[in-house]
């Protein structure tokens, strides 16, 4: 993986043919939980029918989808918060007149940044004029496996670091027993830093951009 720079009047991101498929995966899923139809699929498919060796890499997600379908789930609350804490009116006058522009709007940049992400090719390819709704819908990416992951503070993102780095050296050494490594924690852990990455790169190709307008 390699992160976006400058070519031509696009950003440009290099991703292996496993690493597009998880991003586009969970590009859809966070689509589908705000209500949008399933990306690029007339209607759902039987995810276990048929698994080969690289649908294993999808296996962890299954976990996210369920508890993402919940009533009142906190992974919507982040994507869609409330106005107001303090005056439930407000909050709720708030949410009924935006909430579904808010949720369309969402769901169309996802459905833009899934289409990028199915091209063939290693070239993740952003035109510059659509650097910043992209970053704004990785961030919705990253805000659902924030949840995911309950990630609330700056101390609960630096001790999932410490947690990635450790199981990493357990897993290098196999003392993955010994220290009760979670994998799917890891795995959603190391995803949600990848993606955190790209959109760094993302978000400072288009500061630059700007500055040379």
């Amino acid at each position: 993986m390699k992160g976006f720079s400058v070519r031509g009047d696009a950003a440009v991101a290099e991703l292996d043919d496993e690493e597009r498929m998880v991003i586009a995966r969970i590009v859809a899923d966070v689509g589908l939980l705000l209500g949008g139809e399933q990306f690029g699929m007339d209607s759902p498919i039987d995810r276990d029918a048929g698994l080969d060796e690289a649908d294993e890499i999808f296996r962890h997600l299954r976990g996210l989808e369920e508890s993402l379908a919940e009533p009142h789930d906190p992974a919507v609350l982040r994507l869609l918060p409330t106005a107001s804490k303090d005056d439930r009116d407000v909050a709720d006058e708030f949410r009924r007149l935006t909430e579904g522009d808010l949720r369309d709007l969402k769901v169309a940049r996802l459905r833009t940044m899934w289409e990028q992400l199915s091209e063939d090719g290693p070239e993740w390819a952003v035109p510059a004029a659509d650097a910043m709704s992209t970053a704004a819908a990785l961030t919705d990416v990253r805000l659902v496996l924030a949840s995911r992951l309950r990630l609330d503070s700056d101390e609960d993102a630096e001790r999932l670091h410490d947690e990635i780095d450790l199981a990493t050296h357990a897993i290098a050494t196999d003392a993955e027993d010994d220290l009760e490594v979670d994998p799917e924690r890891v795995w959603l852990g190391m995803l949600y830093q990848a993606l955190t990455w790209l959109q760094e790169s993302l978000v400072q190709f288009a500061i630059e951009e700007d500055g040379r307008e």
